[in-house]
């Protein structure tokens, strides 16, 4: 083994030693509650695919008639020659939906949130972070050279004095819609108050709203009402509630102009599969029209809730498909999943750095391909672990 090596495996050692280490699991067929991996048929609650459109006919036959009408690859960036008509139609009909001039796609909602904060601001500047938000605001935020301030989790005493007390040119101020690994949601209509009195600009990466919250499916910005002018930067990703892969961005016209020439990760990578595209205008549409997918995710949701209640679990505060079970320690939280898994059940362990240290938990996450019985079956599992659960952590601020 080369010097390298030897400094790499030391650390990849100390990981493992530290019940850190991941592993992942090869898994065929679609994305079902019922999931084939390595062999075994599993019941899944770890999925993002919130209203079960990732195997939805009518999206897998659009992906396919596309297919065989752009091909398989994008082909070029969409500054060059890889900007479809079926882009285009999406980001048009992306606007329309959050009601938008405009929107933007991008490749991934990692490249996206990127793309979007070192587009908008630059080293007199700067950003202010909920301390729960998304890696990919994270690292947007450290490499944008504008001054970082991180607030603690919906915090927004904290923010707005934090904002009041900076002299910087520009201030963004950036948040999750719906936390990933807590489940809960930011007060959009604080938030919106707060920048407006200090003239910052609100930028709000709703990943796991889209499509769960609100009557139509706009996620938090329609749950709150938000106009473009009260939330003028809104992102969303298209491999959750949307069930196929990719990212938009909707805003004001001269917000998406100023990505499309300044945003490094829109500019220099080639575009998304125009197949995709065609996939992801026909879930959008299913997303507006079937509103059944939403209210049997609240039934469960609730079901789930209750069950949890009367079996004295630490399940912490949520009302949307998320639903996190706070363990604690990295090695108990792989100690219950384990146990899960030799149940036929598949519930993934959430440990540090992804979450804090010490705050390690099961998220388990609903869908609308869920049924009642699968609940009852993971509430009986949960039931039989129930000892192997410690209190809840007090959460870092």
């Amino acid at each position: 083994m080369n010097s390298m090596d030897l400094i790499l495996q030391a650390a990849l050692d100390e990981r493992a030693l530290s019940h850190l280490y991941r592993r992942r699991l090869t898994h065929s067929g679609p994305q079902k509650p019922l999931l084939q991996v390595e062999g075994e048929s599993l019941l899944a609650f770890c999925s993002n695919d919130y209203l079960g459109l990732a195997a939805d006919l009518q999206v897998v036959s659009a992906l396919t008639r596309a297919a065989y009408e752009y091909g398989c690859g994008g082909g070029a960036s969409h500054l060059v020659c890889g900007h479809s008509q079926a882009h285009h139609q999406l980001e048009e009909e992306l606007a329309a939906f959050t009601g938008r001039e405009r929107a933007l796609l991008f490749s991934n909602g990692y490249m996206a949130n990127m793309g979007v904060i070192t587009a908008l601001t630059h080293a007199s500047d700067a950003i202010f972070q909920d301390k729960l938000n998304h890696a990919s605001l994270i690292d947007g935020g450290l490499l944008s050279r504008a001054t970082f301030n991180r607030y603690p989790h919906l915090n927004y005493d904290v923010l707005e004095k934090r904002l009041i007390q900076s002299q910087a040119n520009r201030k963004l101020v950036v948040s999750d819609g719906v936390f990933s690994m807590d489940g809960d949601t930011a007060e959009i209509d604080r938030l919106s108050r707060v920048c407006q009195s200090h003239n910052a600009w609100l930028m709000i990466d709703d990943a796991h709203g889209f499509g769960c919250l609100g009557e139509n499916g706009g996620g938090v910005a329609e749950v709150y009402r938000a106009s473009q002018a009260q939330l003028p930067i809104l992102i969303g990703t298209l491999g959750k509630a949307f069930g196929t892969s990719g990212a938009f961005v909707v805003g004001s016209h001269a917000l998406i102009e100023t990505l499309i020439q300044f945003a490094r990760p829109y500019i220099y990578t080639t575009s998304l599969s125009p197949a995709i595209a065609e996939a992801t205008r026909v879930s959008l549409s299913l997303i507006q029209a079937e509103g059944w997918r939403r209210q049997k995710l609240q039934a469960l949701i609730a079901y789930f809730k209750n069950g949890c209640q009367a079996l004295n679990l630490p399940l912490m505060p949520s009302s949307t498909p998320i639903q996190p079970l706070q363990v604690g320690g990295s090695q108990q939280a792989l100690k219950i999943s384990h146990a899960l898994r030799e149940k036929g059940i598949l519930v993934t362990a959430i440990r540090p750095p992804t979450v804090p240290d010490g705050q390690s938990r099961l998220r388990v996450t609903l869908t609308a391909l869920h049924d009642f019985t699968h609940l009852d079956r993971l509430l009986d599992a949960l039931s039989d672990l129930a000892p192997l659960f410690v209190e809840p952590v007090e959460r870092q601020s």
